[in-house]
């Protein structure tokens, strides 16, 4: 997302935009992806995927987000994931609902949640099982503003999730500043794990700092099964990737336990 030039909307422009947030220039869909719980035997949740209207990457409806935009997209994904999760009857599945977030188009998080809840009080979806994922490659320039978003998602009952961790800016940093729900594995920091001894210390480290922390976590991108024996005698239980199923556009991919 190029937006080092663009100038930064106004005060009074980027509360209008949280307002007036699924009205854009473009449109998007989105695909969802199963998180599972091995343990349990059952689907964790869905995470809501970007997609251009026709099956599009996310890459180009990412390439149209703007500083001027993006307040307006951000609210506009919310939405949209909670209508079509709920019209595609993940409620009935009993699944959390995934979705991510950009913090920086959050002026006002009291208010820029309003969306979200009218949403979810719509479709009767439980806001417990909403979960907000933060990306750990986005840079985090206002600490302060960062918690008061955390805060308010709690008392609204959302749950947290940190995505990609291992790969950011600020790792640790953002785990101890904050200790989401859930702490997603980066795919890389997985990838020939169950012969890189080292890579197997990383991870088991990071699952004794969560489990520590009465954190979740989930392994992202798990494609083979020896990659997945060896999170699970590490002690995983939450995974998420191919191994299980790729993103069903505008579906909810079943899992064959």
């Amino acid at each position: 997302m190029n937006t080092s030039k663009e100038r930064q909307p106004a005060t009074g422009d980027r509360c209008g935009a949280c307002s007036d947030g699924i009205s854009l220039p473009f449109e998007f869909t989105m695909a969802f992806q199963p998180i599972v719980d091995l343990a349990a035997g059952r689907i964790y949740a869905y995470e809501a995927l970007v997609r251009g209207p026709s099956g599009e990457s996310a890459k180009t409806v990412l390439d149209k987000v703007t500083l001027a935009n993006r307040y307006a997209f951000d609210q506009s994904c919310r939405v949209k994931a909670i209508e079509l999760a709920s019209r595609l009857g993940l409620q009935a599945i009993g699944a959390n609902l995934s979705i991510n977030f950009i913090p920086g188009a959050m002026y006002e998080p009291e208010n820029c949640v309003r969306q979200t809840l009218a949403a979810a009080r719509r479709h009767q979806f439980p806001a417990n099982r909403l979960i907000f994922e933060l990306t750990e490659n986005e840079e985090v320039a206002d600490y302060a503003k960062l918690e008061s978003i955390f805060k308010v998602y709690r008392a609204q009952s959302f749950r947290t999730a940190l995505d990609d961790f291992g790969t950011g800016f600020s790792g640790l940093s953002l785990l101890a500043h904050f200790q989401p729900d859930v702490v997603k594995i980066d795919m890389s920091l997985l990838r020939g794990l169950d012969t890189d001894a080292r890579r197997h210390a990383i991870v088991g480290g990071i699952v004794r700092i969560c489990r520590d922390l009465s954190t979740e976590v989930v392994a992202e991108g798990v494609e083979t099964a020896a990659e997945l024996a060896a999170l699970r005698a590490i002690g995983v239980t939450l995974f998420q990737g191919y191994l299980f199923a790729k993103p069903g556009f505008e579906a909810l991919p079943r899992v064959a336990f």
